[in-house]
């Protein structure tokens, strides 16, 4: 007698261990099958994490919380935040980008990317991988959100902030992102009110590099109402009017007034002070002298610079500022450059703007141009164009003068910057600077010589991006197309 199982015949007397040799495997099979969760079930798992994060860092968010500790901890959820949402985006766009490759359109945008947004992902075992990374992220933030339940007790008890329930996109467009921890630890700086007794005038360094955001910071929490309140007095003093002879007292009206609030009884005044150039040990002695005869003990002084120099001049710690991490930076690439746009819904836009977010390397400076300009042409074809072009043109710009562009911008130094409309031409960036919302500026943007067909004469000024934030500053290029052809026949010739 013959038992057929699974397209084979065995004889009778041999069935038994077979069949159980059979049932065990099959049983461990199935076993091993169910443990293991699907990359569905871990994606919606994550989102729903997400979620959760979200909320509790939008409530903190909406509190004036005093705790450094507490700080650090959202902080840390922040990071883990933002860290989730880029794994789950590349994960998605990437299936998308497989699953709809014989789209004309957006598969040309795939075969354009090179870049693997999922670290250590080969080809043979590349869907274990995607999951595991999925999984370990999901792990991380399902824990970090336990690790919260004190904290969203005791959050309750510190006081609300009055904000406007705008769209998240109008939201992070019209404040300061990333600077949640640090815009808390300045603004506890200035609020804080020493023992009696103390004759000392405070002083906190903020320290960090180019473009970083230092001005933006400090000039966001000098525009919250509790800081009007606290000082009569907020004013502002750059490097060179500290060579200024005449600076030998503040009470002398030689500081540029930014900020008057109402008149407070304490005669408290806040001085910031930003360093542009290198730090003069000398001038700050002449100018912490003055200080302190003319400016009661209550008063406090913030010094911004490029140089860690100036963290010995401080009172208390500095406050450092670094670029963002690149999933932070997504997060806001993401939500400024889709806007009301839902990503999901245009999964292979998505992509090309993530490569396009991975280019800039977190420089806000770099990005708003960007931004603007994928905003405002909402379409596969010029993405990819412009994906192209950048591609293109940071691989040119890195042989030749072996660094980044965006690395040349931010220090402000002369940069070489290539046309999208004809790459034999470049537009030569002599200088850089910034000025006030109250002042001219120039009528041609930087974006239509740059990626559009706009071709000034000669040097002329171009305006890259307006900052819709305090200090609200205009930042103007000095520039000049030179034909790179012509050039080149010109130096034949002679």
């Amino acid at each position: 007698m013959a038992l057929p199982l699974l397209g084979l015949d065995f004889h009778h007397q041999s069935s038994p261990p077979v069949l159980g040799e059979l049932a065990s495997r099959s049983i461990n099979f199935f076993i091993s099958k169910s443990s293991k969760p699907k990359a569905l079930d871990v994606e919606g798992s994550l989102q729903r994490s997400l979620l959760r994060a979200q909320v509790i860092i939008d409530e903190a968010t909406g509190r004036h919380i005093t705790n450094q500790a507490m700080l650090q901890q959202l902080e840390m959820l922040r990071d883990a935040m933002y860290q989730g949402c880029y794994i789950l985006d590349a994960f998605r766009y990437q299936s998308h980008g497989e699953e709809d490759a014989k789209d004309q359109v957006v598969s040309h945008s795939f075969s354009l990317s090179k870049v693997n947004y999922l670290k250590g992902i080969g080809s043979s075992n590349r869907k274990t991988q995607i999951l595991e990374q999925l999984q370990d992220t999901l792990d991380n933030l399902n824990c970090m959100i336990l690790d919260m339940k004190e904290l969203v007790v005791f959050m309750t008890s510190y006081p609300r902030l009055y904000r406007q329930p705008y769209s998240m996109h109008l939201l992070l467009g019209n404040c300061m992102f990333g600077r949640q921890m640090e815009a808390e630890l300045v603004l506890n700086f200035l609020l804080h009110t020493q023992p009696n007794g103390s004759e000392e005038v405070e002083v906190l360094p903020v320290v960090g590099p180019g473009r970083v955001g230092k001005s933006t910071l400090v000039a966001h929490v000098c525009n919250d109402e509790r800081v009007h309140g606290h000082f009569s007095e907020i004013m502002f003093l750059s490097s060179h009017e500290l060579k200024d002879e005449k600076v030998t007292s503040l009470c002398e009206g030689c500081v540029k007034k930014y900020q008057n609030s109402m008149s407070s009884k304490y005669g408290r005044i806040l001085v910031v002070i930003e360093m542009a150039g290198d730090f003069n040990e000398d001038e700050w002695q002449r100018l912490y002298a003055a200080s302190k005869r003319c400016m009661t003990s209550a008063s406090k002084i913030i010094i911004t610079s490029r140089s860690d120099k100036i963290t010995k001049l401080g009172t208390t710690r500095a406050v450092t500022l670094k670029y963002l991490s690149h999933e932070a930076y997504w997060y806001f690439f993401k939500t400024l450059t889709f806007g009301s746009n839902d990503p999901m819904m245009h999964l292979g836009m998505a992509n090309v703007a993530m490569e396009i977010s991975g280019m800039l390397k977190s420089s806000f400076f770099s990005s708003m141009t960007i931004i603007y300009l994928l905003r405002d042409n909402f379409d596969i074809h010029f993405w990819c164009k412009v994906v192209t072009f950048l591609r293109g043109f940071i691989k040119w710009y890195d042989s030749k003068f072996g660094e980044h562009p965006s690395d040349a911008l931010n220090q402000n130094k002369p940069a070489r910057l290539l046309r999208m409309a004809s790459t034999s031409e470049q537009i030569m960036v002599y200088r850089q600077h910034e000025c006030s919302s109250q002042e001219e500026v120039p009528k041609v943007e930087m974006r239509s010589v740059m990626y559009g067909s706009l071709k000034p004469s000669g040097r002329f000024e171009a305006i890259g991006w307006r900052s819709p934030i305090p200090p609200y500053y205009n930042y103007i290029y000095t520039c000049e197309v030179r034909d790179l052809n012509t050039a080149s026949a010109k130096r034949k010739r002679s």
